[in-house]
């Protein structure tokens, strides 16, 4: 036992028995204050608090007392007044305010002093109503003039107080030479607040256009001290405005500086492709809803602004309606549409040749199948297709095969721009021109068969894009650019000088671009264009809508094409495409087969003449065919086509009056005659660059 003991005695060590002092959360902490973690500290603070709070209740009282004797003398607008040297003009409305403002004051006052006795009198609350006070009068006085916290108070007419002020507001518009120097404005709306700015109407002097004001908006911005970006500037039409009314609406701050929006699309079961599509909001932070049915988009961005978002919103909400048929073109060979394969009647990824030829083959299936359903409509009763137009019911009608059917091809430069020799039938042409007719072809008849063309492009100029295919792409979406020629093609000619040009859109703002839609907004029908924040949608989200947008498929049975698993191959038929587009002559092939005679003969012998000339007199028409003329006139009564008299220059130079035919009535018996087998030709489109 003493041997264990002494082991354990030479085992130990010696130890310093002084206490080591561990330092409390509370000295460690850095939020809790310094006069907080000293005793000496908090009791000094104790003893000079009151003190303190007394002071600052009186520099409260002070602060409240030169408020409201500001107000109550209406300092504001005799500033105004004086910088605009009119203190004379304002003097009789000034003193009217001043003792509207008194008046105000007494009320406040007397309702005030009552309210206070019936709460004494009723709860007993006297000593709790004159604490509250005074920690309120405390925390507004809390810090000394000139001491780091207290905000500066910006005067003079350059600051936002034209929104309780009409005549800062006047004088802006002459600073900007909106209006002249005698001449003035009619508020037809007092300023007042609208979501996070503010909003005033106004109507603008005889002779002077709203349109002006829209286009000099960052002139009207500068006169009244804002970023244009928070400005916004609107026509009032219709029954309720004319062409001198303004609608205005300034931002407190930048608009477009909060983080996007998520969109809505990905909380819902299910989307009606026939009711516009959640595509984004504007400066007022108003729900802005793309229309695509019967319509064409267009949208045009330099690299990373946001091209490929948006042209996937207007997807979304096609893909989320089962009755829609989609086919997704993806030349920038990523990975952002990857998702839309599993419910995309034809999909492809990629940037090659071989990418461009499949394209060529899947518009020739698109050009086919328009015609297919114009031939189906004419046989339809009128209750069942009342217009040449496809319908809802008719779209979602399984036997008659009609559901709206959407191309969307993202880079569309790349196609077009390709240079790959294809031969159509007697000609060979580079494939970015043979691409080129079939979208303008597209873009013209189909929409009212139910076709949805949406092209998406990084390379907005003349060169790549063919001035008749942008000419008849109905709604367009113009992020940010690089100069306003580029903006320009997107939207239109001359969007610029009406105050809608896309390369002023600041860098920072993704996503944020002018909508020219071909329909109604939730801006009105009437309005030209909208500046638009579209919808932040990830891919995840992305990913989530496909992926819902099949099982919606699955259970109504429309799962189709590649995404079905079917056999995808396509049967080619260039003659009947270049026929339907005109082969690249300007104008349709005009084919005899299948109509009445002698009307075939008639179209066999004017060939391309029928779309050149005006007029065939009836002698030549006889030489020709060698026919009775008689019997011929009989004949060409009974197909609709009226013999008539027009002046004709002969072979001498001189002109005559003879009788013939007008070839707009030729064309329109082959149309009547159920041919089928022809088109409007592509018309030559001016040009805008």
């Amino acid at each position: 036992m003493n041997g264990d003991l002494e082991r354990i005695a030479l085992d130990g060590e010696l130890v310093d028995e002084t206490p080591v002092r561990r330092v409390s959360w509370w000295r460690r902490s850095t939020w809790v204050p310094v006069w907080l973690k000293s005793r000496r500290d908090f009791l000094a603070v104790a003893l000079v608090a009151p003190w303190r709070f007394v002071g600052a209740v009186v520099r409260g009282l002070v602060a409240v007392g030169r408020w409201w004797r500001r107000w109550v003398t209406v300092r504001d607008y005799r500033e105004a007044a004086e910088s605009s040297e009119k203190l004379a003009d304002k003097f009789e409305p000034i003193r009217a305010l001043t003792l509207f403002r008194w008046k105000v004051t007494a009320a406040v006052v007397v309702a005030s002093v009552v309210l206070v006795a019936v709460l004494d009198l009723v709860y007993g609350v006297l000593w709790e109503i004159i604490a509250a006070v005074a920690v309120g009068l405390a925390v507004l006085g809390r810090r000394r003039e000139g001491s780091p916290g207290r905000r500066a108070v910006l005067a003079g007419p350059r600051a936002l107080t034209w929104t309780m002020d009409p005549q800062v507001l006047i004088d802006a518009f002459r600073d900007a030479k909106l209006i002249g120097k005698d001449e003035t404005l009619r508020l037809v709306e007092r300023a007042r607040r609208d979501g996070a700015g503010w909003a005033v109407t106004v109507d603008l002097p005889a002779t002077r256009k709203a349109a002006d004001v829209i286009r000099n908006r960052d002139a009207l911005a500068s006169a009244l001290a804002v970023d244009e970006v928070q400005l916004s500037v609107e026509r009032v039409r219709g029954n309720g405005g004319h062409a001198g009314r303004v609608a205005m609406w300034v931002a407190d701050a930048d608009p477009y500086a909060t983080p996007p929006v998520r969109t809505p699309l990905v909380e819902v079961e299910r989307w009606d492709a026939w009711r516009p599509v959640p595509f984004g909001r504007d400066a007022r932070d108003r729900r802005v809803d793309l229309p695509l049915v019967w319509t064409s988009l267009l949208v045009g961005a330099i690299p990373r602004q946001g091209k490929t978002f948006a042209a996937r919103l207007a997807a979304a909400g096609l893909i989320l309606d089962p009755h829609t048929r989609l086919y997704v073109a993806d030349f920038k060979a990523g990975k952002d549409w990857d998702a839309a394969g599993q419910v995309a009647h034809r999909f492809m990824s990629g940037d090659e040749a071989e990418h461009v030829v499949t394209l060529v083959g899947w518009l020739i299936e698109l050009v086919s199948e328009v015609q297919a359903r114009y031939r189906r409509m004419r046989m339809l009763d009128d209750v069942t297709c009342p217009e040449s137009k496809v319908t809802p019911a008719m779209s979602r009608d399984l036997g008659l095969g009609m559901p709206i059917t959407a191309l969307f091809v993202d880079e569309v430069q790349v196609p077009l721009e390709d240079r790959t020799q294809i031969k159509v039938q007697d000609r060979r042409v580079t494939a970015g021109e043979y691409i080129g007719e079939l979208l303008t072809w597209l873009a013209k008849k189909g929409p009212a068969a139910g076709l949805v063309l949406v092209l998406a492009t990084q390379r907005p100029d003349s060169k790549t894009i063919p001035s008749g295919l942008r000419a008849v792409l109905g709604s367009r979406f113009a992020l940010r650019v690089m100069d306003w020629r580029d903006s320009n093609i997107v939207l239109g000619e001359q969007m610029n000088t009406r105050g809608y040009d896309s390369s002023r859109l600041l860098a920072a703002h993704k996503g944020v671009g002018i909508l020219r839609p071909d329909g109604e907004t939730q801006a009105g029908a009437d309005v030209l264009a909208v500046t638009v924040r579209t919808f932040y949608m990830p891919n995840e989200d992305w990913r989530t809508i496909c992926a819902r947008g099949r099982e919606l498929r699955e259970v109504e049975g429309t799962l189709t094409g590649q995404a079905a698993g079917q056999d995808t191959a396509l049967v080619l038929d260039h003659a009947a495409a270049a026929k339907a587009i005109g082969a690249g002559t300007g104008g349709p092939v005009w084919q005899p087969d299948g109509l009445p005679e002698p009307l075939a003969a008639v179209v066999a012998y004017l060939g391309d003449d029928l779309e050149a000339r005006e007029f065939v007199p009836t002698a030549e028409l006889v030489e020709a065919l060698e026919v009775e003329p008689t019997a011929f006139a009989r004949q060409m009564l009974g197909l609709g086509c009226k013999p008539l008299r027009n002046r004709t220059p002969m072979e001498g130079g001189e002109v005559r009056r003879v009788r013939g035919y007008f070839t707009s009535d030729i064309r329109a018996a082959v149309e009547q005659a159920g041919s089928g087998d022809f088109s409007s030709p592509v018309d030559a489109e001016p040009s805008e660059s």
